[in-house]
Parts: C-alpha cells; structure tokens; sequence
C-alpha cells in the first residue's frame, strides 16, 4: 500500500512537472490593438478573457493604441510581433514593399459608419457637403481615414479639401463628434450606436455594419479585422501563428454558440461602459460581421485591393501579388475545442 501510495506520489510530481514545464515552454507574444474598446477587435479581446491563447499554447500580451495606423507601427519598429488591426494594411503595404500577411480574418465586414456630428445635422445632409469641413477618423492613415478618402473620392469630393484628425474610436469619438470638434467621423460601434442612443435624429451618410450595405458600397464582402504580422515572422513561428489562428477560430465558434447577454458579461467593464442597454444594442447589431469559420476570401481580398487601387496611387500602379498577402494555412490547421 506504502508502494503505490509512492508511486502516486511519483507519477503525480511528475504531471505537475511536465504541466510546469509546458507553460513555462509557451511562447510569449505581443499583441498590438487598434483600439481595443471598438467591438470590430471584439474576437481578439475575448480570445484573451476567455484564455483561448493560453489554451492553444501561446502567452499573448495585448498592447492597445488608439488606432490601427499605431498598432501596425508598433510591429513594423518591432515593439510588437502581431496587429489585431484591418487587412487592408497588408495590401496598401505590399504597394510599399513590406511583407506583410494575414493568418485569420474574424471580420466579414469592416463595420464602417461615415456619421455627421449632432450639431452639423441640419447642415450635412450628403457626402458632398463634406467639402472643406473636419472630418475625424480614428488616426490618420488607419483604415478609417483610408476609408474616408474612398468614399469621398467616390462621390466626387476631393479628399484634400477636407481636414483629417485623429478622435480614436471609443469615447473620444463620441466626446469629439457631441462637442462638435469634428463636423462628422467615421465610427464603428459600439460608438455608434452610444451616440444614436442620445441622438435619434443621427445622420449616417455610409454604413458598412451590414452585409447588405458592404455590399451597396463595396460590391463584395470586404474583410475588417484579421491578425496580421511581417511574412518573416510567421515563417519563423510557425508554432505561435498557429496558436493564435486556432484561439480565434476557436473564440469565432464560441460568439456564435452564445448569446449577446453571455458574451457581453465576459467583455471588460471599461469596454462596455456605463450604459449596458446601449453596448448590447450595439453588440447584437455587431454580431454578424463576425466570421464563423475565420477563412479568407480571395474575393474579399481583391476587393480589398479595388479600393485601394482608387484611393491610393502607389496601389494602383504597384503589381501586388494577394496571394502574399495573406494565407488560411494556419485556420486549415486550427484544432477544434472538443468540449
């Protein structure tokens, strides 16, 4: 009896160790976020709440900035290893000569929404009225502003004569657009719908939060929110790529299995706010622009570069090759969660 007690002892000692061992062996990654608050980063942050990373068998630690332009900085000066940012900047940076790929997309739609200011109302009632007024994104060069400037150019404005300014994309957005520092912004909820809450008269010029408006404004379904990294690095962790791509799928499949009341008690306090009633109408709008399976489309991809092509010069004269710029290996190979 003394002899197996041991040898429980000793097999238990042993699992402890090897359990020790295989997180200590995990692989530490920052995560840089283009504003965290902002419900189209919302599979990110709950891969980190509900500990998805660290069951696919990566530590991630998240470092938020006020725009995806800042996030995608922090990689390119290596302060950061992976963007929870837009696709869009694999492609306007390919036209550059960066290498940069996505490895798992979790926004079927950008979630866009070019809103006028409360105050500028009864005086912007169409896109062209835009012209020389201040228009805010979430800072400049993000894929806000990139936004901007197509929608612009698409509805003849040219988008010199308007001023830029960076307003972030949570409550700051919703403090600039109701004082009245920004003549209109483009938003994404749950800002949006916090400042339809307290004005029920907004004004939306251009709504990408739908499939039915993405389609109206891009002709295709256009993919917002991916992780996304320097090609080199995925080459050289293909093992932490891998984790990540997994603990998003895995995140993407368990949004879609929950209720919007269940998923927003697992969001941080300080994202949803003071006004609970009004981050779950936000969060319920929200819903379907999450990927289920967290693929690329390659038809979403050159839509993507069509876009881009007419808003950025470089794009359009550059021969990017898509294919380079992002890959779905990696969800091919995300373990299902089996519970």
């Amino acid at each position: 009896m003394k002899t197996s007690f041991i040898r429980r002892l000793t097999l238990s000692v042993a699992a402890l160790m090897i359990m020790s061992g295989a997180a200590f062996a995990q692989q530490k990654v920052t995560l840089a976020i283009g504003g965290a608050s902002c419900l189209c980063y919302l599979p990110t942050v709950l891969a980190k709440q509900l500990g998805e990373f660290e069951k696919a068998g990566v530590n991630v630690e998240t470092v938020e900035f006020k725009g995806g332009s800042e996030a995608l900085k922090a990689v390119l000066g290596g302060s950061a290893d992976v963007v929870s940012g837009y696709f869009d900047h694999c492609v306007n940076l390919a036209a550059k000569g960066q290498a940069l790929q996505s490895f798992v997309i979790y926004d079927r739609y950008p979630g866009f929404a070019l809103v006028v200011s409360p105050k500028q109302t009864g005086g912007i009632k169409s896109i062209k009225d835009l012209a020389n007024k201040k228009i805010g994104v979430s800072a400049p060069g993000s894929s806000t502003d990139h936004f901007l400037k197509f929608v612009l150019r698409k509805n003849g404005v040219d988008p010199n004569n308007v001023g830029v300014i960076g307003i972030g994309l949570g409550a700051t957005a919703v403090a600039a657009m109701e004082q009245g520092s920004v003549d209109a912004a483009i938003m994404l909820d749950p800002a949006v719908t916090l400042l339809q809450g307290k004005n029920k008269d907004l004004r939306i010029l251009v709504d990408s939060r739908t499939q039915k408006d993405t389609l109206d404004v891009f002709g295709g379904e256009y993919p917002g929110g991916a992780l996304y990294t320097k090609a080199e690095w995925i080459e050289k962790n293909p093992k932490a790529a891998q984790a990540m791509a997994t603990a998003i799928v895995n995140t993407l499949k368990w949004i879609h299995s929950h209720s919007p009341e269940e998923i927003m008690a697992k969001v941080p306090p300080e994202h949803v706010g003071p006004d609970k009633a009004l981050y779950l109408a936000a969060l319920k709008n929200t819903l379907p622009m999450y990927s289920r399976n967290g693929m690329m489309d390659p038809k979403g991809a050159q839509a993507v570069l069509a876009v881009f092509s007419q808003s950025v010069p470089e794009v359009a004269k550059a021969n990017i090759d898509l294919s380079k710029t992002y890959t779905n290996k990696f969800v091919e190979g995300a373990t299902p969660k089996t519970n």
